[in-house]
């Protein structure tokens, strides 16, 4: 009976080990799965933390990019526009200062501006003349040729400006004083304000081509070579009719009657040059530019009671 006991627990024994193994194997199973299996998601979220940088990386390249393209875009359109600008033609506000100071330096040698000049203090003589006459705040510029062909002549600038050409042999010959010289100048302001040398000069080809461009196009330079013709035939040859030259005594009248001293000096002056151009052939082109100081004298005296 006690060895019956004893097989019995010792098979018990036996039996009982393969069991443990076995539950011991499941355990270990269990536990690897659990490894493998965090291991894992930690690798997922690896994986995705490293999709969402590189993500946010091509973003930011995207951006910059983007940004570097803008950048280039807004030089490339600055330099086209440059470039495109270097074809303007002045607007109308500059186009007189253009047309003129190119003539001026296109007839330097007819006119012979460039020489050494002696000061007047023309300059403050005028401004102070024309402030008196009521005209402030008025730019210009006084510029003396060396030459009898052209008197004086007031030509266009820009707005609320005038340049004024004045012959040193022809104040010379006359001994004008600073006052007959102002008066000489203010006539040509008013004749230029007046508006009959921009009509006689302009064009419609002129007034289509002011303010333009001529990017890829042909510049019709005829256009300009015309103008500067007007320029010499009015400056140096044909000057202004009557009419115009009966409205610009009118007009002289009417504002120096205001002062008789200065408008007396006005009526001397025209007698002046009434004298010289009677005695002096070298001046007998002037009537014809400015026609003619015995007809204004006839016009302001008040016997001919023409105004």
């Amino acid at each position: 009976m006690k060895k019956l006991l004893r097989l019995a627990l010792c098979l018990n024994i036996l039996f009982s080990f393969p069991l443990l193994a076995a539950e011991e194997g499941k355990e270990e199973v269990k536990a690897e799965v659990k490894d493998e299996g965090s291991a894992a998601a930690k690798e997922q979220e690896t994986i995705d933390f490293n999709k969402i940088k590189q993500v946010l990386k091509n973003d930011q390249l995207e951006t910059q990019v983007q940004k570097k393209e803008t950048e280039t875009k807004k030089i490339v359109d600055e330099k086209k526009k440059v470039d495109v600008s270097r074809f303007n033609v002045p607007p109308r506000e500059e186009m007189w200062t253009f047309l003129s100071e190119y003539w001026l330096v296109k007839n330097a040698p007819v006119l012979k501006w460039d020489f050494q000049k002696p000061d007047y203090g023309l300059n403050e003589s005028f401004g102070a003349f024309l402030e008196k006459m009521g005209h402030f705040e008025k730019k210009f510029k006084i510029l003396m040729v060396d030459t009898p062909n052209v008197y004086h002549f007031a030509l266009p600038s820009n707005p609320g400006e005038t340049i004024f050409l004045l012959s040193l042999p022809f104040v010379r010959t006359m001994d004008l004083s600073k006052q007959e010289i102002c008066l000489l100048l203010f006539e040509d302001y008013l004749r230029l304000r007046l508006g009959y040398f921009e009509k006689m000069v302009s064009s419609k080809s002129l007034q289509e081509l002011i303010g333009g461009n001529f990017n890829e196009k042909k510049l019709d330079k005829k256009v300009f070579d015309e103008v500067f013709k007007k320029y010499d035939e009015i400056i140096l040859d044909t000057g202004f009719n009557f009419e115009q030259q009966f409205e610009v005594t009118r007009q002289m009248n009417e504002v120096l009657k205001s002062d008789l001293a200065v408008w007396n000096s006005y009526v001397q002056l025209l007698k002046k040059i009434d004298d010289l151009l009677k005695g002096n052939v070298l001046y007998s082109k002037y009537s014809k530019i400015y026609p003619s100081p015995e007809l204004q004298l006839g016009w302001l005296l008040p016997k001919e009671n023409k105004l």
